[in-house]
């Protein structure tokens, strides 16, 4: 039977929770210094670098099939071993694909890398369907998108930190290694590392949101209007945040937008997903349901004011200044969400449609600041995506989680379309691609959301 935890073990898992999150989002931004490193050592166009994006992503579309396809066979296995189980498995499965980059370089093999990237993908695969929803059910559903805001905020810690860490170890501190061998003890310490979270999740004691009885087989999630959208949306916004990504060191490498070298463009990538971090920090807030408007209103404030502090620590103050006008614009399209996640939801969209326009049609500072600008507003997509398209699915949660989660499958295929372009028409121009994700996610903000369920 399903457990009824007190709100203190609540806290204690959800406190738990925010340490994968901020692991995860660590790991996959460093697929990011991957593809310049490899690309350089294996003499790779754009298309062929690409394939680290698909090797990994791609990994999320396929567990994800294995895992829906016993779920419709024999019912969900979430729902039957208890989320804890497996955000277990996951872990393990991570450790194993980080110290699968030992003999990848050991042999210098590009195919190597790409089958390790593919292992720790699925391990990423099991800990997103089984944390994810997770975290949105840790309390009551009106405030799941807020919880889920809160604990992306910590990815987003991850994927901020990950491009300054990984672009020094990899380029600089070991980037005198002969062949690939700089990834070696980088990925060793990140085995380790997923290893010993196994080992105290284990010993953390977690609510059991399990109910062997109600484990029902069949294609029930499909029944549902906002979660067959929803998966389109995740598709889109994954494939859109990561080939922005993905090009961005090649793209502030241009001489018409930055001409800077990997390792300083390293830091903008940086900002880019610190954006995320900060727009995520304030979707906890402005998405809450916090009674006091006062403190909330000043927890808004305060976020903006402390990444612009950060910024100016960490680069100068111009750069700070120029940042500070999007942490403006952002804050904005919050208060006109009016903590509704649809409607900020298409309003951070249509802001992101907008950057790339101006980002397209321009060149040197604006264009730059255009794109790293949209780390602000990709954000909340995920967790308002997530939180939207499983609301009210009931005892298909888990089966609907596993469809979102296949959906990352975005992650695989827009990078490597977006380089086939690069490849021909240039990096700039590629940046045409991403535009049509936004266009679909304000599409969902607007109407692809609404709960309809189909007999």
């Amino acid at each position: 039977m399903t457990d009824q935890p007190n709100r203190r073990s609540y806290t204690s898992a959800f406190i738990s929770l925010t340490f994968l999150f901020f692991m995860w989002g660590f790991m996959t931004v460093l697929n990011d210094i991957l593809i310049p490193y490899m690309k350089g050592v294996f003499e790779l166009n754009h298309t062929r670098s690409m394939l680290i994006q698909f090797a990994f992503f791609g990994a999320y579309f396929i567990g994800s099939v294995i895992y829906f396809a016993i779920s419709v066979l024999h019912g969900d296995p979430i729902n039957r071993i208890g989320y804890k189980k497996g955000i277990l498995w996951g872990l393990l499965i991570s450790a194993l694909g980080s110290l699968l980059f030992y003999p990848a370089a050991e042999f210098h093999m590009y195919g190597f890398f790409l089958s390790a990237l593919f292992v720790l993908g699925l391990g990423f695969t099991l800990l997103q369907i089984a944390a994810n929803p997770y975290a949105a059910i840790l309390g009551p559903e009106k405030s799941a998108s807020a919880r889920l805001n809160l604990a992306q905020g910590f990815n987003s810690l991850g994927t901020t930190i990950g491009p300054v860490i990984g672009g020094f170890l990899i380029f600089k501190y070991f980037g005198d290694a002969t062949g690939s061998d700089a990834v070696k003890i980088p990925y060793l310490f990140f085995a380790l590392v997923f290893l010993l979270m196994a080992g105290l999740m284990k010993l953390t004691k977690l609510p059991m949101f399990t109910n062997p009885e109600d484990s029902v087989s069949g294609f029930g999630a499909l029944k549902y209007r906002q979660l067959v959208f929803g998966m389109i949306a995740i598709f889109m916004y994954v494939g859109g945040e990561v080939s922005i990504g993905s090009m961005m060191i090649s793209y502030l490498g241009l001489d018409e937008i930055g001409g800077l070298p990997a390792a300083d463009a390293s830091k903008y990538v940086a900002i880019y997903w610190g954006g995320q971090m900060t727009g995520r920090f304030l979707g906890a807030i402005s998405l809450s349901k916090m009674k006091n408007v006062l403190l909330k209103y000043a927890g808004m404030f305060l976020i903006p004011v402390i990444a612009f502090v950060a910024i100016i620590l960490s680069t100068d103050i111009m750069t700070a200044g120029i940042y500070a006008l999007f942490l403006l614009i952002n804050l904005a399209a919050f208060f006109f969400g009016k903590s509704m996640p649809n409607r900020t939801l298409y309003l951070f969209a249509a802001v992101n449609i907008v950057l790339l326009v101006v980002a397209l049609s321009n060149s040197g500072t604006v264009a730059m600041w255009s794109i790293i600008a949209m780390g602000l507003f990709n954000s909340i997509m995920w967790s308002n995506i997530f939180t939207l398209a499983i609301a009210g699915l009931g005892k298909y949660t888990s089966q609907g989680s596993s469809l979102l989660v296949m959906m990352i499958l975005g992650g695989a295929i827009l990078p490597v379309f977006m380089g086939l372009v690069a490849d021909t028409y240039g990096v700039h121009a590629s940046f045409i691609v991403p535009v049509f994700s936004y266009i679909y996610i304000a599409f969902y903000g607007l109407n692809g959301y609404k709960p309809k369920f189909k007999e």
